[in-house]
């Protein structure tokens, strides 16, 4: 979500893979920690600075480069509190790419 809709709010995104993350907005919304609470990473957590921006009414596309330098894109849609997530990585083949959904829950 946008820096304004975000801001010091904490979330549960709930992955259609199983994986459960923890999310928690910075007083401004320019910084994310996301904590892993379910799934594969369980009990990992990391802080990056999301870019967002509200791209149509009630939908924020949100990106962020991690440690690891998996790419992260999320377009979230606050009016129904879905995430479709696509993130991308590299392996031993090549860099690949996939889309999950999910959904949002404020903590």
């Amino acid at each position: 979500m946008s820096a304004p809709a975000c801001a010091g709010k904490a979330f549960r995104f709930t992955v259609d893979n199983g994986t459960v993350f923890h999310n928690t907005y910075g007083p401004d919304g320019t910084e994310l920690r996301h904590e892993t609470v379910a799934g594969p990473g369980t009990g990992t957590a990391e802080d990056v600075g999301p870019h967002a921006a509200e791209a149509a009414t009630g939908v924020f596309p949100a990106g962020w480069t991690e440690k690891s330098g998996m790419g992260v894109t999320h377009a979230v849609n606050a009016d129904s509190d879905t995430v479709h997530a696509f993130r991308t990585y590299g392996t031993p083949d090549g860099r690949v790419g996939e889309l999950d959904t999910g959904t949002l829950e404020e903590l």
